[in-house]
């Protein structure tokens, strides 16, 4: 019902037209984010994906390429194997790991996104551990100094500005330049049944979007590691000491329910579906649910109204374990809850601008709407979906403008895929 109105009133949006030019928006960026409890299990047992065998199950493949040598492995709280963590599974099984490199919000999965996390030691097992978060994005030499293999295993959920993607391109840039080896233990997209969106311009790149791929890429991290290697988007490549270890009972055309919370603000299936859509609005003055039990799960502003007011869903932003400063931090916003959505509902759903169109005609606030970062642009990849909007496009012809692109896309994109793949 909610997504049926959002296209309506989206359709709607031919008639409308901005007045005036493009000019800075007046609302400052808030990057703070969620700090995740402990692994939080997403989904209950009836749904877990008992068939499917990820990388890191399948020690046969892998051991034999780290026997007496010595490892690194760049991981995170989705690191896990049989419920215990990799790190902790390969000591046992007498690997020799000597350190530890952890991506936004940490090995653990704590840290706020957007916040500096610093060098540790693990509790556990006494590793030393390296951000990769914040001005140290990318292993130096001195870091990997003493390293035979980097060993890769975090669960991405198939969005450009999903950062972890942009990790894997820098550890796999310095194993490159520095000689060594680098295995993707690979694990399924839950978003890998479709592409879609604006494709990347290069001079849009960030540290939220590296590459000239779509919003949704539809690839695994493996794949995706194999792509970035094979189209030369590191310094130097890996070649052959680039080795990916496939999931078994997966492919593209299949879903997948994560067992553990990807990240902080992602907490459950629901989150991960919406995750490409409403992330559009993190570049917007609109309230997403961060400070909320629902984040990435409501949209909301205090402005907002709608013909169907009686149905609006009513929040208020505050801070918690989700998030130290929210948006919109104590004031009431008016919006919907997508919470409910049933997984069939879910499964079905695909990258949809209807939602940030919807609010951008209710609101009247023109230009705005858009924080004065910029950074609309940095997740869209592109300047023109802002400009779009503004000047009152239509939802089918700005979603048109990008056939050729995904198009150019896909014939890439098949080049590494390494399951079968959806029509």
């Amino acid at each position: 019902m909610f997504r049926f109105y959002f296209l309506i009133l989206s359709y709607l949006f031919l008639s409308c037209s901005s007045s005036g030019k493009e000019e800075e928006q007046t609302a400052a960026l808030s990057q703070d984010q969620s700090e995740v409890q402990d692994t939080t299990q997403l989904v209950e047992p009836d749904y877990c994906n008992e068939k499917v065998t990820v990388g890191a199950q399948q020690f046969e493949k892998y051991l034999s390429l780290l026997e007496g040598k010595k490892v690194a492995v760049v991981g995170n709280q989705s690191s896990m194997v049989d419920g215990s963590h990799l790190v902790d599974t390969l000591i046992a099984q007498g690997v020799d790991v000597i350190k530890v490199f952890s991506p936004e919000h940490g090995f653990r999965g704590k840290a706020d996104a957007g916040e500096k996390v610093n060098n540790e030691t693990d509790s556990k097992t006494g590793l030393p551990i390296y951000s990769l978060y914040g001005k140290n994005k990318k292993p130096s030499a001195e870091q990997l100094q003493g390293i035979d293999v980097v060993l890769f295993d975090i669960q991405d959920v198939g969005a450009r500005f999903y950062t972890y993607i942009s990790t894997l391109t820098y550890v796999m840039e310095a194993a490159a330049e520095n000689g060594k080896e680098f295995i993707v233990l690979d694990r399924p997209n839950p978003n890998g049944h479709y592409v879609a969106g604006p494709v990347l311009e290069t001079q849009y790149r960030s540290f939220v979007g590296m590459h000239t791929v779509p919003v949704v890429h539809g690839m695994t991290i493996g794949e995706y590691a194999k792509m970035v290697d094979g189209e030369g988007w590191i310094k130097e490549t890996l070649g052959e000491k680039l080795t990916v270890i496939s999931c078994e009972g997966w492919d593209h055309t299949k879903f997948y329910e994560l067992p553990i919370a990807p990240s902080p603000n992602l907490p459950n299936m629901t989150a991960v579906y919406l995750y490409p859509s409403l992330c559009l609005f993190e570049g917007t003055v609109v309230s997403i649910g961060r400070g909320t039990d629902i984040p990435f799960q409501c949209v909301g502003y205090p402005g907002f109204d709608s013909a169907e007011a009686d149905e609006l869903y009513h929040f208020t932003p505050a801070p918690n374990e989700g998030a130290k400063h929210p948006k919109l931090e104590g004031e009431e916003c008016h919006g919907y809850n997508l919470s409910t959505l049933s997984l069939e509902e879910l499964r079905s759903f695909q990258f949809d601008l209807s939602y940030l169109m919807t609010f951008y005609i209710e609101l009247k606030m023109g230009k705005e709407f858009f924080l004065k970062s910029g950074f609309i642009n940095n997740l869209a990849g592109t300047n023109k979906l802002k400009q779009q909007i503004l000047e009152g496009v239509s939802l089918k012809d700005i979603e048109a403008g990008w056939d050729e692109d995904l198009e150019k896309f896909k014939s890439i994109r098949e080049r590494y895929l390494l399951y079968p793949d959806f029509d």
